[in-house]
């Protein structure tokens, strides 16, 4: 599967296919941004946040490494939003006791997976966000 979003206002929509098409109903899994620094993970997240009822701030959680998200129209359930990008070690994820995110039953939103790949689940959901040439993204999804 693949989206384009020319320009910024196109976001919301990109969102919505994408949470209709790759997603599909199932809020309870992993799903993994690839991009360079600058490409949109964070933007796109936060449109996805916002699609499935967030109304906190979203934003990126680079120094606090997670930040939970309250679904407002789903009472009890979370996204976990991760940012890996200051990871050094394994060992810092295995502390901070990934298997209850990645294996729970919330959705898990991962910016810069690279970093922990040996710890993914195998049903992963692999989404890479490439700027092209014109400035617009292309979101394309696998497993």
């Amino acid at each position: 599967m693949k989206i384009i979003i020319h320009q910024l206002d196109e976001i919301r929509n990109a969102a919505r296919q994408f949470i209709e098409q790759a997603l599909k109903g199932d809020c309870q899994r992993v799903v993994a941004f690839y991009g360079s620094m600058g490409a949109g993970k964070t933007t796109f997240i936060r449109a996805l946040c916002e699609e499935l009822g967030v109304t906190d701030v979203v934003t990126s959680p680079t120094f606090a490494i997670v930040n939970e998200y309250e679904v407002d129209r789903a009472e009890g359930f979370s996204i976990f939003h991760f940012d890996f990008y200051r990871i050094k070690r394994l060992e810092e994820v295995y502390d901070m006791g990934y298997e209850d995110y990645f294996y729970g039953s919330s959705l898990c939103l991962i910016e810069w997976p690279e970093l922990i790949e040996e710890l993914l689940p195998d049903d992963c959901l692999r989404v890479t966000i490439r700027v092209l040439d014109d400035g617009s993204r292309e979101i394309s999804v696998r497993q």
